[in-house]
């Protein structure tokens, strides 16, 4: 039996001056009310009521634990009532970092049917490529995408992100194939200068990952430059696949050199550690895994 169900049958019995009566508004037997109120009275030490075969009447001390319980009960009953419709109706305002070129592309349409979703949250998105400190800039979460480093923050990934390398067939036509990553010296590469080793890539054999350095007279802090200049026939990049996949499809560049990709990277929600995380932080965050599951660009 718990306390709370022993103090909410003492105020129910004592508002209608009955143990049938306040048995049958809780859903419970006339047993079970008196054996609550005879657990209170133990626990209490004291006698809440004075009981005969024709009258039930508070005691003076019932009476005025009466008094003071009963707005503990209500305070409790209001609280749980507010948690409860808050669970079911996410609210307050959601501030969100994400990658520029990924914020744009992807993250937008499923942001805009969350918004539909969940009316009464407020989305202030800030779109940066800058690693923002989530806690002294006031953000809720931050979407990051790569391996991350050892930080006190919380990371729930959400997918895979895929990395590859590209070109246009007009380029390859006039420049060759590399058929090895060693090669791309002697061709044009497009610099991505928003990975966190640009001068660098990286590429994996015989189970590691090898840095190979890179240059280029195209260096661009935007993935879907990149994509512009490859498309354009003006070298060889290395792009997501999210930035890269709808090209791909439609036969503007192909993908080169694939049997030497990298393992994906992943795309992670992150927020600050609490005890218990903010329920319209993990309502978006619960939407965005849903979104992100099975997206053919991911490939």
């Amino acid at each position: 039996m718990d306390r709370l169900d022993c103090d909410r049958m003492f105020v129910m019995v004592l508002e209608l001056g009955s143990f049938a009566r306040a048995a049958q508004r809780l859903n419970t037997s006339h047993g079970q009310a008196s054996r609550l109120i005879s657990r209170l009275e133990k626990e209490l030490g004291i006698q809440l009521f004075k009981r005969s075969t024709r009258s039930l009447a508070p005691t003076d001390v019932g009476l005025a634990y009466y008094e003071r319980v009963k707005v503990l009960i209500d305070a409790f009953e209001a609280l749980d009532a507010d948690v409860r419709h808050t669970a079911r109706d996410p609210s307050g305002k959601l501030r969100i970092s994400a990658p520029v070129t990924f914020g744009t592309r992807q993250l937008t349409p499923v942001m805009v049917n969350f918004a539909r979703e969940y009316p009464n949250i407020e989305l202030d998105v800030s779109f940066s490529d800058r690693r923002v400190n989530i806690v002294e800039e006031g953000f809720d979460l931050a979407l990051r995408i790569g391996n991350l480093e050892d930080s006190s923050l919380i990371a729930r990934k959400l997918c895979d992100i895929h990395v590859t390398t590209v070109a246009s067939p007009a380029y390859l036509a006039g420049a060759g194939t590399p058929e090895h990553w060693k090669s791309l010296s002697e061709f044009d590469c497009i610099v991505d200068t928003n990975f966190r080793d640009p001068n660098h890539w990286h590429f994996h054999e015989d189970g590691r990952l090898i840095p190979f350095p890179v240059k280029g007279r195209l260096r661009f802090s935007n993935a879907e430059a990149c994509l512009s200049a490859v498309v354009a026939g003006l070298g060889i990049a290395r792009l997501p696949t999210f930035v890269a996949g709808d090209a791909i499809h439609r036969g503007e560049v192909v993908k080169l050199l694939t049997q030497w990709d990298t393992p994906p990277l992943g795309l992670y929600a992150i927020y600050p550690p609490s005890r218990h995380l903010a329920h319209k932080s993990r309502t978006f965050i619960d939407f965005l895994v849903g979104s992100f599951a099975d997206q053919a660009w991911f490939d």
